[in-house]
């Protein structure tokens, strides 16, 4: 039997047009793709977590390909996952998202070598949690340092994870604070 129960999907994208100076001539996109489950772990402790995370990587994928899919895959310039676990759950529940969603959207976009930024908390019904996101390529170009919120009103319940994906086109529409450009990247380390 599968550890992976799907309740709900969800995905939403959020379109900016300005931040109170000019229109620009491409909108930034960001869009969350989120999973509400069933926590198998709810309510007890358990030793080894592995089978879980592993299964996971399958729902990550599905979520990393919907994303890939609504903002195009060489559009995508920013990532990042989250966790909101019900209260019956631990934190460890969702701290397996890390591996298993951070593989599904590398897999998806083509290897990139940045780490996947991520947020994770255990907390109640309709929590909203904010995720940073930064460049996929390296983590150190400031214009793409940003956040974006994940949550769904109902989820997840006390025995329920929810798990979210989010990508976005490109970095802040006015960014405007130097440091390293997309274009300067060199390095190719994930960092610089």
């Amino acid at each position: 039997m599968s550890l992976i129960q799907v309740r709900k999907r969800s995905l939403t994208v959020e379109t900016v047009f300005h931040e109170g100076g000019p229109p620009v001539d491409k909108p930034l996109k960001i869009a969350a793709a989120c999973a509400v489950i069933r926590n198998p772990y709810a309510g007890r402790y358990e030793e080894n977590l592995l089978p879980f995370m592993a299964e996971l990587r399958h729902l990550g994928t599905t979520l990393a390909t919907e994303l890939v899919e609504t903002l195009g895959r060489d559009q995508v310039e920013t990532y990042s996952k989250a966790a909101i676990v019900g209260v019956n759950g631990e934190l460890e529940h969702g701290a397996v998202w890390h591996e298993a969603g951070g593989w599904a959207m590398r897999e998806v976009l083509g290897q990139p070598k940045a780490i996947v930024p991520a947020a994770k908390c255990v907390a109640a019904t309709g929590y909203r949690l904010i995720v940073p996101l930064h460049y996929i390529h390296a983590a150190y170009v400031r214009s793409h340092f940003n956040s974006f919120e994940v949550g769904i009103q109902d989820a997840p319940r006390p025995d329920e994870i929810l798990f979210a994906l989010v990508m976005g086109t490109g970095g802040r529409v006015h960014a405007r604070l130097g440091g390293l450009t997309r274009e300067q990247v060199s390095v190719h380390d994930g960092q610089r």
